[in-house]
């Protein structure tokens, strides 16, 4: 049965001073429509009696052919709180960056859920929800959503800190964990005492370091290990003010030092071979001049 909608407005005026004021009040009843023999939609009795205008609501149902599966809806609907469930998880771990430790297990439910609804494999009863879901209008709400969490879980990289089947974290990522944990409870004890924090805490932080870069290398580097180191370093170099020298940076200062002496060097040597050369070709004419003088003597002589 169709529905109309009645609006009555109410006008009223204030005054105050010489200030009027209009309040219009609307108030809206919904009446259910009758239908006449020839089919003609028959307004009630209380719509008739008022000249207003009136809203015929939509049907809320369609056609059995057009609705969707009952196996659809509740992939749906199980799509739908899944896909809340990961989003949720992705804001609470924001800062610090912990996305990958926490969330796999709901990115694999809910791509589990995507995967079935956008393949052309039927489900129980032998039905597909890839058409009447994903390519029933040009929206492609479902398509674009987890388009949208994909390519933030792509660019975080989860995938190298987890295992293969993605069901756990890898062997690497719980030791690099284990190692930041160590390193960041030796921070804990030296808060008061800076100097000694660097003094003591340089081992551990040190192994920490290598194990990063050597995970850089074999690339199984994460968003999550990235915060963390980041924060880390940050921690040892601004507000701790420690420093570690690293191994690789004294090859660069020697041959750097090199460098800058290598144009004094190259003009001094000039110099200095110069210099001999001058000695070289004024001898010959000291001794010509000496033995001239020698022979002006014997001859006055």
């Amino acid at each position: 049965m169709d529905l109309l909608t009645k609006c009555t407005c109410v006008v009223s005026c204030l005054f105050a001073g010489w200030a009027i004021t209009f309040i219009t009040v609307a108030n809206c009843s919904v009446y259910p429509s009758e239908m006449t023999v020839d089919g003609a939609i028959k307004l009630p009795s209380q719509a008739n009696g008022l000249g207003f205008f009136y809203s015929l609501s939509l049907s809320s149902t369609f056609p059995e052919d057009l609705e969707m599966d009952e196996y659809c809806i509740k992939l749906l609907h199980i799509y739908g709180q899944r896909y809340v469930t990961y989003a949720n998880c992705l804001v609470s771990y924001a800062r610090p960056v912990k996305v990958c430790q926490n969330c796999y297990t709901y990115f694999n439910s809910l791509n589990e859920t995507y995967m079935n609804i956008s393949s052309d494999q039927p489900g129980p009863g032998n039905v597909s929800c890839h058409d009447s879901l994903m390519r029933s209008d040009r929206l492609m709400l479902l398509f674009t959503l987890f388009n949208n969490l994909d390519e933030i879980w792509g660019s975080a990289a989860c995938e190298q800190c987890l295992t293969e089947d993605h069901e756990a974290l890898s062997n690497d990522t719980v030791y690099f964990m284990a190692t930041l944990n160590h390193s960041l409870s030796c921070f804990e004890q030296y808060q008061r005492n800076h100097s000694e924090l660097c003094k003591d805490c340089k081992a551990s932080y040190k192994r920490l370091n290598e194990l990063y870069g050597k995970m850089e290398k074999n690339q199984t580097l994460c968003i999550d290990i990235e915060d963390a180191m980041n924060i880390t370093r940050r921690l040892w170099s601004k507000n701790y003010g420690c420093l570690l020298p690293r191994e690789e940076t004294v090859p660069v200062i020697a041959v750097s030092s090199f460098m800058l002496f290598l144009p004094i060097i190259f003009y001094l040597s000039s110099f200095l071979h110069s210099e001999q050369k001058k000695r070289k070709l004024i001898h010959p004419n000291r001794a010509k001049s000496s033995s001239t003088l020698m022979n002006i003597q014997d001859k006055f002589s």
